[in-house]
This record gives structure tokens, C-alpha cells and sequence, in this order.
């Protein structure tokens, strides 16, 4: 007979990898890895054992992207609703079988590197202002936020990040030959790269080359992630216990587990860096460009844009 521990943690994760985002640029996942589900299924089991809530930890939801073609504005929109309704979603239905249930901590990482994209400090305090509001308003018990001057202390954002460079940080060089000969690194920097070049196009677009924004946006990666990178050390630090989620793709074998929030035909695309688009079947993100694109319009709540509504089924990828 299975220990009824181990039922549990092995039910808990079914859910996951039926959500789970994987980093496509390796020929190879760990699906059928044992070595890796048991390690994950290992992690569970220390709060099923204990009779207390799972407890998942996610860096995610920093900022609006400052690139008007991805996004509607600068606070949340039914992108991150939807997204952290997922969330909330997956707590529910742990609870369903396993009667302490589950909680994430979602560690916002906007203040950690809002400086490199160019992103102020009033802006993200006001979208997380909108989040918690958005998290209390619906009631969902099983979200928590957890931030830079959580983690530090009620100093200036710049002087949390200067704390942060010092205490967490690796050195540029170390991250450059990393991106070098981990596989893992160099998809996680194209894929930040991309995102870092996308924004400067559609902010700069007019006044540089293109060749100058990728250069400027080569360098804007390295720095947001050697600042997420840190960040992730404090997260660890912090909540040593807790099973680590990503909201990026992850590669086979790594101890974050990469998830999907929402629908998308782009694994690497976030309710942050885009737009909620409903087809009249469903609901999907996508950039503000692709909606426009469709000529889908845009839905208006609670006093500022919300989604877009498109006329026909289906969109370009």
C-alpha cells in the first residue's frame, strides 16, 4: 500500500507538470527522470509529513514592460488577474485532497532590477500596490507578496539594490562564461536578450540602429540577470523549505520548476510583458501588436484598460 505521504506529494505534482514550461532549446526533457521527480516529490513530502501548507516560492510579476507595443499600461490588467487566479487555482485544488493545502509567496522582483529596464520605482510600487489590492479584494488567502524592502528593510531602492549587488551577487565575468558553457544560462540570456531588445525597439526604435539597441540590449540582459540571479540567492535564503517555481522556461533536470500561468503560444511570454486577448473561446496572451494586429479592440474596467476582444478566431504566432 502507498504511504498516504507520498500519495499526496505525487498527486501535487501531477497538477504541476500538467502546467509546466519547459525549456524547448534542449533536445531532451526529464519527464520520465525518477532521479528528478523524486527530488521534487522529496520536497513536498517534508510539509505533507508535518501536516502543514505546501509551500511554492516565485519570483515573478516585477513591473509593466515599459514597451507600449507588448502592453496595455502600467498597472495590471486581466493578464495578471487571470494569472494569479491560476495561482490561487492550484492552492484550492491541492486543499481538496490534502486539507492544509498549499501557499505561494510570490517574491516580486520589479525593485531588483526596475533601474536596468528602465522601469522607476513609483511605477512598480504602483503595480504592486494594484496586485495586493487585486490579491485582497478577490480573497485569495493562499497568495502572499514578498519584495525587496520585505527582504531588506525600509530603505531606499537604491541603496536595497546596492545591498543586494554586494551580498548576493555574482561578478559579470562569472555570468558571461557561464552563458559561455552552461546550456541552461545562454537560453535563459537569449531569451532575456530578446525580451531587452524587443523593449528598446519599441521604445528607441526611431532614434538608434538597430545594431546599437542590440549591443545596449546585450548588456541590460546581463545585468538583469545577474540582479535576478541574486535575488533568487535571497529567495533561498529566505524560504529555504519552499519548492522553487519559475515563471520561465526551465531546463530538464533543474531544481526551479518552470510554470505557465496562462495560456500562450509563447513559452517565454508573461501577463507583464503582454496582453489578454479573448477569441470567444478563450483566453490567451499575447503582445499588444499581435490584438492590434487582428484589429481586436480593447475592453475598459474599473477605469483603465483590461483586454482585448477579438472579431474572428485566431491569431498569428
Amino acid at each position: 500500500m502507498l504511504d498516504p505521504v507520498i500519495e499526496v506529494s505525487q498527486r501535487v505534482l501531477e497538477i504541476l507538470y500538467r502546467y509546466r514550461r519547459l525549456d524547448n532549446s534542449v533536445d531532451y526533457d526529464d519527464r520520465s527522470c525518477i532521479a528528478c521527480f523524486e527530488a521534487r516529490r522529496t520536497k513536498i513530502d517534508e510539509f505533507v509529513r508535518k501536516g502543514e501548507p505546501i509551500h511554492f516560492a516565485i519570483p515573478a510579476f516585477p513591473a509593466k514592460s515599459p514597451n507600449q507595443t507588448k502592453v496595455l499600461g502600467a498597472l495590471p490588467d486581466l493578464g495578471e488577474q487571470m494569472a494569479l487566479g491560476f495561482l490561487q487555482s492550484l492552492c484550492d485544488y491541492i486543499s481538496h485532497f490534502y486539507a492544509p493545502g498549499a501557499r505561494i509567496t510570490i517574491c516580486s522582483d520589479g525593485h531588483v532590477f526596475g533601474d536596468v529596464v528602465g522601469v522607476s520605482d513609483a511605477a512598480i510600487t504602483a503595480y504592486r500596490e494594484s496586485l495586493t489590492d487585486m490579491i485582497e479584494k478577490s480573497d485569495w488567502t493562499s497568495l502572499a507578496m514578498f519584495g525587496l524592502d520585505d527582504a531588506f528593510g525600509a530603505l531606499n531602492y537604491p541603496m536595497l539594490r546596492d545591498l543586494l549587488d554586494r551580498n548576493y551577487s555574482s561578478t559579470l565575468d562569472e555570468l558571461k562564461e557561464s552563458v559561455r558553457t552552461n546550456p541552461a544560462t545562454l537560453s535563459l540570456f537569449n531569451g532575456i536578450h530578446r525580451f531587452m531588445f524587443e523593449d528598446a525597439v519599441g521604445m528607441r526604435g526611431d532614434s538608434l540602429s538597430k545594431a546599437r539597441l542590440r549591443k545596449e540590449s546585450k548588456e541590460s540582459a546581463y545585468n538583469t540577470i545577474l540582479r535576478s540571479n541574486a535575488w533568487s540567492r535571497v529567495v533561498t535564503e529566505r524560504f529555504p523549505n519552499a519548492m522553487r517555481l519559475s515563471i520561465h522556461p526551465q531546463p530538464p533536470h533543474s531544481e526551479k520548476f518552470g510554470l505557465q500561468l496562462m495560456r500562450t503560444g509563447d513559452s517565454w511570454l508573461t501577463p507583464w510583458h503582454g496582453v489578454a486577448l479573448d477569441d470567444g473561446a478563450t483566453i490567451s496572451l499575447v503582445k499588444r501588436s499581435q490584438a492590434e494586429k487582428v484589429k481586436a479592440t480593447v475592453v475598459w474596467r474599473y477605469g483603465r484598460p483590461s483586454h482585448f476582444v477579438a472579431p474572428h478566431l485566431g491569431i498569428d504566432s
